[in-house]
């Protein structure tokens, strides 16, 4: 981010985290994923008590483990799609918080198996709504979906909040109908979600993702390995972001739902400026420099399925997170690089990954910039 004016003092940005999320109980559906991880991983840095609801399912190597987060988050074990338990987790967890991230989120397993893409993304989200609103729950809702929500009809100038919703495969039909479930339901019983908003986000990567179909996973395996890394789509563009990114919005949303109701019941992009978007060519070439002694890459023959459906061009537009929550994007695609490449390193290289995360996390805070004041 150029404009200096829009720099949030550093002290003032965690204090806020540290004055809203201390001693608070946080709870996040699909807290062993990905994302859910790194959010653990943080609230715990800010001193807060977290509780997970997630399946047995877990990617091998895992970063929940990799960061003993089983060790350090009350563990409730059941599926999304599971009245019974769920309702039974948030009932004892009593949270301040909760953060909806369980998903089925790889584009080319949705269309092997479009049931549980539906089942788990759609239906997911309808049974925590329902448990929400049975149990008369008054605290902070952070709902995510995904940036492939929107129908995507490959817009230069990025997808506003109010665009339509849609999908060309499964798993992006799977979001915008979990967006419609979602709006159903805050129209029809208006006032059983008094701090209930949406945030949609796609393209997240960073250290300690392991999930199939993913080129930085991809690049790390192969890399590791000393053979070259397959491209399906070297040519395709999409916002990249670290995880950090979006992670900043939720927190940065839950926080303005405390202080301004009048953000309830709305959605929010989180990503980079569109101009910032590019190609997987070229985010694999920035990661190549990173990586000692790098094999290189070679480009697939794209006859696999599903690959024909991934779109070539996806991009948001934040300026109503920027406008409203004064959130916006604050990493280089450059720093993103070097962070995930220092990080999987590092786990090769068997170093301390839970002082290594927390630096990453106390060097992006330190980076950390907000969407000028109106």
């Amino acid at each position: 981010m150029a404009n200096g004016e829009a720099a949030m003092d550093l002290n003032d940005f965690e204090s806020r985290l540290e004055a809203n999320f201390k001693g608070k109980r946080v709870f996040i559906t699909g807290n062993t994923g990905f994302k859910g991880s790194w959010l653990s991983h943080w609230l715990i840095n800010l001193k807060a008590e977290v509780g997970g609801y997630s399946n047995l399912d877990r990617t091998k190597p895992c970063l929940y483990e990799d960061l003993e987060l089983d060790k350090r988050v009350r563990q409730y074990v059941g599926d999304i799609t599971d009245y019974i338990p769920l309702s039974s987790a948030i009932l004892d967890f009593n949270p301040d918080f909760v953060f909806h991230l369980a998903a089925q989120s790889i584009v080319s397993e949705s269309v092997s198996n479009p049931l549980e893409t539906f089942r788990t993304n759609t239906l997911g989200t309808i049974t925590l709504l329902e448990v929400l609103r049975s149990t008369q729950y008054q605290g902070v809702a952070v709902l995510i979906t995904s940036d492939k929500c929107y129908e995507n009809i490959e817009k230069v100038e990025g997808y506003l909040e109010t665009d339509q919703m849609g999908g060309k495969d499964p798993y992006s039909a799977s979001k915008g109908a979990a967006e419609i479930a979602i709006s159903a339901y805050l129209r029809t019983y208006q006032d059983a979600f008094p701090k209930l908003a949406i945030g949609r986000a796609g393209n997240v990567i960073g250290g300690g993702d392991w999930n199939t179909n993913r080129i930085i996973v991809d690049c790390v395996k192969a890399w590791e390995k000393m053979e070259l890394v397959t491209l399906r789509n070297p040519n395709s563009t999409r916002p990249w972001q670290h995880v950090l990114e979006p992670l900043s919005g939720y927190l940065s949303l839950a926080m303005a739902l405390l202080d301004n109701v009048s953000v309830s019941k709305q959605a929010f992009n989180f990503g980079p400026n569109s101009s910032s978007n590019f190609t997987v060519h070229e985010i694999v070439n920035l990661l190549a420099k990173q990586w000692p002694n790098c094999p290189g890459v070679k480009v697939a023959n794209l006859n696999s399925q599903g690959v024909g459906l991934e779109a070539k061009l996806l991009s948001l537009n934040c300026e109503k997170a920027k406008d409203i929550i004064n959130w916006e994007s604050t990493l280089t695609l450059d720093e993103t690089v070097k962070l995930i490449a220092e990080w999987y390193l590092a786990r090769i290289n068997s170093e301390d990954l839970l002082q290594l995360t927390s630096g990453q996390i106390k060097f992006f805070t330190s980076q950390y910039r907000r969407g000028e004041q109106n």
